[in-house]
């Protein structure tokens, strides 16, 4: 623990040797002085202290002598006690900031499916919780540097000053060790334990916040209480007992110095007696040795700290050194217009952190010539969403090609995919911001003129235009005052408004009315009024939105069964046109139990005004 300690503390010093040099100079400088504190101490009583009361009388210029003395040493301790602590704070949250950036940097760079194997709340405590536990012991650690010299210096006029009581005070430095080694083996399993907790807590938390309409819908508010509260009770537990272990540490540290200096004054008396030591050495040897205690303490906070410095500095390297970046090419794309986009025997996997998974997609190939619409049909769990991942390059695929106007998706630059490709997700994802702001999301060149526009493609001109606000309104967290269908069309609009050359909608018109379903399609089949703006890939299911693609590809386990347009593959693929007819039947039975409601509604209301007056009503 001790080694993996230092090597933490090594990092913290290449990252931020300005700071360590300011702090580590602001503590030497006040070790010095107080190690001077100690001769200045024992002058001022030997030869002025004394003297006055065997004489009776004190001269004043000698008084303050003395009096200039101490001050000035005190003033001098002053400056080292603010250079210390401003380096060390300093230090400390830059550090904090430095490492919260680099984990979320890291976040972002890794692929979607190692994301899918950790669960949210513990990616939030690596963020924050076990940053702050890494960089703990930074506060007392320039200052245990600086008192190292401290230490030295203490150590050496002890034995310059008088070595008999030197040797009895140092005696407690080898219990301060074997104190330490405890202390270290008993203490990093109970605080790796409790950083665990802590990221366990942040999960159900999470859940628990992200599912609320779950939990409500479904009366499982007590459930989830109990659930929330069972890990926090183990993490409370869990501290409690690291608790159990600094009360314990920290008195034996703080009670070593207080008994060596108990041993050095008994000592000093009996010599004293003998007539071996002066009253100025036997009060310059106490003090010393008193002093002692400032490096002792010091160290002891840095030892204290580093079992849950090491523990949250390796769940950061979890983060920082995992692997599988997605890694861009240096290929851009020339052309204008709509994309091609070809899938060629692609196979794909979700694999666990040993790389076993059964493949989700087998020898798909299929593709979205430019300016066309293709539509993916499928019953769940066939793979559609994975395919529309891999169009997107969230994942790559195991085996085979997915490439955008001939060039393997692998191959381009970031932006060049970011610039000509965008999906549109099952769930809808809102910001808290304003409708401009989720719109734009502050990309160059997407102004009000071209968020107006996507608006218009999405068929959300109309709400939003209705707003009070209009793009000012903020639609709050994950947008819980839009209905779900505006924020599908908000969404398609985010998508739209940086003109993609290939756009994917994986279901995400689900919560829109057919008709405006149906109408946002055509928009985006003839954009600009004459030709189609974007190639399209769209995961569907109602009749409506598949009679609108120019071509359906027909997927079963992983697999494409049958491509062709909708009327070929009723009449050629029994499973579609069953899939299909299912589909349509579910949405008939939606559609009918809506007009039912509708009409019990009309006869509520119908009979509630017949009970009214003509003044009433009207009124």
């Amino acid at each position: 623990m001790l080694g993996k300690g230092l090597r933490v503390l090594g990092h913290a010093v290449r990252d931020e040797p300005h700071m360590f040099a300011v702090s580590v100079v602001g503590s030497v400088l006040f070790s010095l002085l107080t190690i001077a504190t100690a001769f200045v101490s024992g002058a001022v009583v030997g030869r002025i202290v004394v003297p006055a009361f065997d004489q009776g009388h004190v001269a004043t210029g000698t008084l303050l002598l003395g009096g200039l003395a101490i001050l000035s040493v005190s003033l001098g301790k002053i400056l080292g006690i603010f250079g210390r602590r401003l380096g060390a704070g300093a230090m400390q949250f830059n550090l904090q900031a430095k490492y919260r950036r680099a984990v979320t940097r890291r976040y972002l760079r890794l692929p979607l499916a190692w994301h899918q194997r950790h669960p949210t709340g513990t990616l939030l405590s690596n963020a924050n919780a076990d940053v702050e536990s890494a960089w703990y012991p930074i506060a007392p650690f320039p200052f245990a540097v600086g008192t190292i010299v401290m230490l030295v210096a203490a150590v050496v006029s002890l034995f310059l000053t008088d070595w008999a009581m030197a040797l009895v005070g140092v005696a407690i430095f080898p219990a301060l060790l074997g104190v330490n080694v405890a202390y270290s083996r008993r203490m990093s399993p109970r605080v790796a334990l409790a950083q665990q907790l802590r990221a366990e807590v942040s999960t159900v938390a999470h859940e628990s916040f992200d599912g609320a309409l779950v939990v409500k819908t479904m009366g499982r508010e007590a459930s989830e209480t109990e659930r929330f509260a069972d890990k926090a009770v183990q993490l409370r537990d869990a501290t409690i007992r690291v608790g159990r272990i600094r009360a314990l540490f920290d008195p034996v540290l703080d009670a070593l110095p207080s008994i060596g200096t108990l041993a050095v004054l008994l000592v000093g008396a009996w010599r004293y007696k003998h007539g071996a030591a002066e009253v100025s050495e036997v009060v310059s040897v106490t003090f010393l040795f008193t002093v002692l205690a400032f490096p002792v303490r010091a160290i002891g906070w840095v030892l204290a700290e580093l079992p849950r410095s090491v523990v949250g500095w390796e769940r950061i390297r979890h983060v920082l050194d995992a692997e599988g970046d997605t890694v861009y090419g240096e290929t851009g794309l020339t052309g204008t217009g709509p994309a091609a986009l070809r899938f060629t025997d692609v196979r794909f996997a979700y694999t666990d952190a040993e790389g076993n998974g059964p493949d989700v997609l087998s020898e798909v190939t299929f593709e979205v010539p430019a300016g066309r619409t293709v539509a993916l049909v499928g019953p769940t769990g066939s793979g559609k969403s994975t395919i529309a991942a891999l169009a997107a390059r969230l994942v790559d695929p195991g085996a085979g090609t997915v490439t955008l106007d001939g060039v393997d998706l692998r191959e381009l630059a970031q932006d060049a995919l970011v610039g000509s490709t965008a999906l549109v997700a099952q769930v809808p994802f809102v910001f808290d911001d304003t409708i401009r702001g989720n719109v734009t999301l502050d990309r160059a060149g997407v102004d009000d003129d071209t968020a107006w526009r996507a608006l218009r493609l999405a068929q959300a001109d109309g709400f939003v235009g209705h707003l009070a606000d209009g793009l000012d309104t903020t639609v709050g967290e994950r947008g819980t005052s839009l209905s779900g269908g505006q924020r599908q069309r908000l969404t398609i609009a985010r998508a739209l408004a940086g003109s993609p050359r290939l756009l994917v909608l994986d279901d995400a018109t689900s919560a829109v009315d057919p008709r405006v379903e149906a109408a946002i399609l055509a928009a985006l089949r003839r954009a600009d009024g004459a030709t189609q703006a974007a190639s399209i890939l769209v995961v569907a299911y109602r009749r409506a939105t598949i009679a609108l693609a120019d071509e359906v590809v027909y997927l079963e386990r992983g697999r494409v069964v049958a491509r062709g347009t909708h009327a070929e593959l009723l009449a050629t693929a029994p499973g579609y046109a069953d899939l299909v007819t299912a589909y349509e039947k579910a949405e008939e039975e939606r559609e009918r139990e809506h007009a039912f409601d509708a009409d019990r509604l009309d006869d509520g209301l119908d009979r509630a005004l017949d009970g009214l007056d003509e003044e009433s009503v009207t009124a």
